[in-house]
C-alpha cells in the first residue's frame, strides 16, 4: 500500500463446467494479468474452480478429488507471485461438504472460509449439495497437501502493509446480517465477495444498489466478482459481473453478459475509508463485540507507485445529471436556515450589503427566495450598495440592475467620506494601500450594515462563503460578520454553479443576464483603485490562489484528514496539464499557512447552515485552537 492506496481486481474467467483442468488454466491467465498489472488482491466467482452449475456432480468424489487437485496446481502457480488470489472451490471437511472461498499467495493456502448462508429458494438448492460455515468445528484439515484450520469463526487476512480484507460468499450480502457487518466492524477495510448470480429482469439494479448501500453503511471497499460465460444455461444465464466500490461509490465495472474473460482493477484508497470510520462515531460505538480472527499474509516486492484512478478536481461540484437536484436542495436548505432565523425573531426586515459579486448576489437570491417562502414583501430586503475606492462601474451597475429587477428596497451610500475621515483621524496616507486602507473600508461597510439594520428592525444577512472563511479572506469584525451567513457553508467554486442554475430558472428569467455577468467578473474584494480603463485591479485570484485549487485543498484537508503529500499527490492528478507540480505546491503552502494563521477569525463566526459535507462553525464540524502551529504541514510541503 502506498500513499493509503491499494490496487484491487475482479476477475471473471471462462469455465466449463465440471472440467477443473481448463478452469484452472483460465483462472492462471487472469492470475498472470493481474500480477503484470500490480495487482494486490484479487476475487474469482463463487466456486470458479469447477464452475458453480454443477448441482447435483458436487456429489461426485471424481470432481471433488479434481477439485483439491487443482487448487495444487494453483498454489504451485501462484509460487513466486506476490498477488493474494481467492478462488471458490467445494471442500469436503469431515462428512460435509462447503462452499469455500481459498486464499492463496506465494504457493500458501492462507486460509478457506465457507459460505453461511446457503439459498434454497427458486431457482436455487443449495443445501443440497452444502452445509453451511455454522455447522463447522474447530479443527485443522489438509487441503492441496497444506495444514489449514477451519472453524465457524470468522476470519479476517492482513496484507504486509497492514490492509485487512474478509471474505462472504454471494447469498451472504443479500442475508438481513450480512458476514460483511461483523467483517468490517473487526476491521476488515476491504470485503470480496465470490458470486454467482443469475441474470433476471431488474435484478442488476437492485444487485448494485445493495453493494453500493454495504459498501457504504461499513465504509468499505467491496469487490465482487460473479460467474460469466460458460455456466450452464440449462435455466438460468450467467451474465458475469466485475464490480469495485467505495464507501458506496463505484470505482470499476466490468461489461455484462461478454463472452471474454474479464478482469477490472481499481485502486482503492484506505485511507480514506479509515478516516471516515474515525471521524464516525457511531461506527466506533457499532463496534463493540465485533470479533474475527486474523490471518498474516506474506510480504511482496516493493514496487513504483503510479497513481491510476481519475481524481475529481472539484469534489465539491455535482455531476452534471445531479447538477439541477443538487443546487435547488443546496438552496433548500439556505432559504429554510434563514427563513427559520428570521421567524423565530419575528423579523420582517433583512439588510444586504449588495456589491455586484458572487457571493453577496447568492446570499440575495436566498433572502429573496426566504421571503417569497414566508409570504414577506420583497421590500422588507433593503439592499445596500456602498461604492468606495475599487468599485467598478460593472459591478455596480449589476448590483443596482439585479436589485431593480428583484424589486427589493436600495440605499446607496458612498463610504468614500466616511473612511477619509476615519484616515485622517488615524493619520493613514490616502495613498498607502496596505492592510490598513482595505480592512478600513471593509468594516465602514459593516458599521453601516449593522446601523441600518438597527434602523430598520432587520438583521443583516452574511455573504461570505466557505472558501474565504478557510483561506481568513475577510475582514476581521468587518465583512467576518453578519446576524445570519447563509453561505457560509457553501465553497466558491459552487457559489458560481448555484447562480448559474437560478439564472437558468423561468422565475428568474428577467435576471439572467445580469446573474450571467456577475458569474464571469473577475473575483475581488475591489478595495483598490480600478486601473486606468476602469477595470477591476485587485483580483482575488492573483493573491490567495486559484479558487479550485483553495476547494480542492479544503475537502481533502478537512473532509479525509489527508496530509499535504498525499493532496499533492492527488492535486498533481486531478490537475494534470492545467497547474504544473510548482504553482500547486505553492498555493497549498499558502492554504497551510493561511488556514492556520487566521483560525481566530472562523473560532468567532456567526450561525449559517451547513449545506454538505464540510463546514468551519465552531459549534459544528471544526474545532480548532487559534493558535495551533502550523510547522509540521508547512515542513512537509517545502519537502514536496
Amino acid at each position: 500500500m502506498k500513499h493509503g492506496f491499494i490496487k484491487v481486481a475482479a476477475a471473471v474467467p471462462a469455465v466449463r463446467v465440471a472440467d477443473t483442468e481448463y478452469n484452472v488454466q483460465q483462472m492462471e491467465s487472469l492470475i498472470a494479468q493481474a500480477e503484470g498489472k500490480g495487482v494486490e488482491l484479487l476475487v474469482f466467482p463463487e466456486l470458479s474452480v469447477t464452475g458453480y452449475s454443477c448441482q447435483d456432480l458436487f456429489r461426485q468424489q471424481l470432481l471433488l478429488d479434481k477439485a483439491e487437485e487443482a487448487l495444487l496446481v494453483l498454489l504451485d502457480f501462484t509460487r513466486k507471485l506476490d498477488v493474494i488470489s481467492v478462488v471458490g472451490l467445494p471442500v469436503r471437511i469431515g462428512s460435509l461438504l462447503y462452499n469455500c472461498a481459498a486464499v492463496i499467495q506465494h504457493g500458501c493456502l492462507l486460509g478457506l472460509v465457507a459460505k453461511t448462508y446457503l439459498p434454497n429458494y427458486g431457482e436455487f438448492y443449495e443445501k443440497r449439495w452444502f452445509a453451511s460455515a455454522t455447522d463447522l468445528s474447530e479443527q485443522t484439515i489438509y487441503l492441496a497437501g497444506s495444514p489449514v484450520q477451519v472453524s465457524a469463526a470468522p476470519l479476517l487476512f492482513e496484507t504486509c502493509d497492514g490492509v485487512r480484507f474478509g471474505i462472504e460468499i454471494c447469498e451472504d450480502v443479500w442475508a438481513p446480517l450480512p458476514p460483511s457487518n461483523n467483517l468490517a466492524l473487526a476491521g476488515a477495510d476491504i470485503i470480496l465477495n465470490l458470486s454467482a448470480t443469475d441474470e433476471l429482469i431488474g435484478k442488476h439494479r437492485y444487485l448494485l444498489s445493495l453493494l453500493a448501500q454495504q459498501s457504504a453503511r461499513t465504509m468499505s471497499g467491496y469487490v465482487y466478482s460473479s460467474c460469466g460465460f460458460g455456466e450452464s444455461t440449462q435455466d438460468v444465464v450467467y451474465g458475469g459481473n466485475a464490480i469495485i466500490f467505495e464507501n458506496g461509490r463505484m470505482l470499476a465495472e466490468g461489461e455484462r453478459f461478454s463472452f471474454q474473460p474479464q478482469l477490472q482493477t481499481a485502486q482503492i484508497d484506505v485511507d480514506r475509508l479509515r478516516a471516515e470510520r474515525q471521524n464516525n462515531t457511531t461506527f466506533r460505538t457499532a463496534q463493540d463485540g465485533a470479533h474475527a480472527q486474523l490471518v498474516a499474509c506474506k510480504p511482496i516486492t516493493p514496487r513504483d507507485f503510479v497513481l491510476e484512478r481519475s481524481i475529481d478536481p472539484h469534489p465539491f461540484i455535482p455531476s452534471s445529471e445531479m447538477m439541477a437536484t443538487t443546487c435547488e436542495e443546496i438552496l433548500n436548505i439556505q432559504v429554510a436556515g434563514l427563513a427559520k432565523r428570521l421567524y423565530h425573531t419575528h423579523c420582517d426586515k433583512a439588510v444586504i450589503g449588495i456589491s455586484g459579486g458572487l457571493d453577496s448576489t447568492l446570499a440575495l437570491l436566498v433572502t429573496v427566495r426566504a421571503f417569497d417562502k414566508l409570504g414577506l414583501e420583497r421590500k422588507g430586503i433593503v439592499g445596500v450598495t456602498m461604492p468606495g475606492f475599487g468599485t467598478t462601474d460593472r459591478t455596480h451597475q449589476n448590483a443596482v440592475r439585479l436589485m431593480d429587477s428583484l424589486d427589493i428596497t436600495q440605499r446607496e451610500i458612498s463610504i468614500a467620506k466616511a473612511v477619509m475621515q476615519h484616515f485622517e483621524d488615524i493619520g493613514h496616507p490616502m495613498k498607502q494601500h496596505d492592510v490598513t486602507y482595505e480592512n478600513g473600508q471593509a468594516r465602514e461597510r459593516t458599521q453601516i450594515l449593522m446601523d441600518v439594520a438597527n434602523q430598520v428592525g432587520g438583521m443583516v444577512i452574511g455573504t461570505g462563503d466557505l472558501s474565504e472563511l478557510a483561506l481568513g479572506w475577510c475582514t476581521y469584525n468587518g465583512d467576518h460578520m453578519s446576524m445570519y451567513g447563509v453561505n457560509a457553508g457553501v465553497p466558491k467554486t459552487l457559489v458560481q454553479y448555484l447562480i448559474r442554475y437560478i439564472a437558468s430558472l423561468p422565475a428568474f428569467g428577467d435576471q439572467r443576464d445580469t446573474l450571467i455577468d456577475v458569474v464571469d467578473t473577475p473575483i475581488s474584494p475591489e478595495l483598490i483603485p480600478a486601473d486606468e480603463q476602469g477595470n477591476i485591479k485587485q483580483k482575488t485570484e492573483d493573491l490567495v490562489g486559484p479558487y479550485e485549487l483553495h476547494d480542492f485543498f479544503i475537502y481533502y484537508f478537512l473532509r479525509m484528514g489527508f496530509r499535504p503529500a498525499k493532496i499533492f499527490l492527488l492535486a498533481q492528478k486531478a490537475f494534470e496539464g492545467a497547474y504544473d507540480d510548482a504553482v500547486i505546491k505553492h498555493w497549498l503552502q499558502t492554504f497551510c499557512r493561511r488556514f492556520f494563521n487566521q483560525q481566530f477569525k472562523r473560532s468567532c463566526l456567526p450561525d449559517g447552515p451547513k449545506v454538505g459535507s464540510v463546514s468551519l462553525s465552531p459549534r459544528g464540524d471544526w474545532r480548532m485552537p487559534s493558535d495551533a502551529a502550523s510547522g509540521l504541514w508547512l515542513a512537509e510541503c517545502e519537502g514536496l
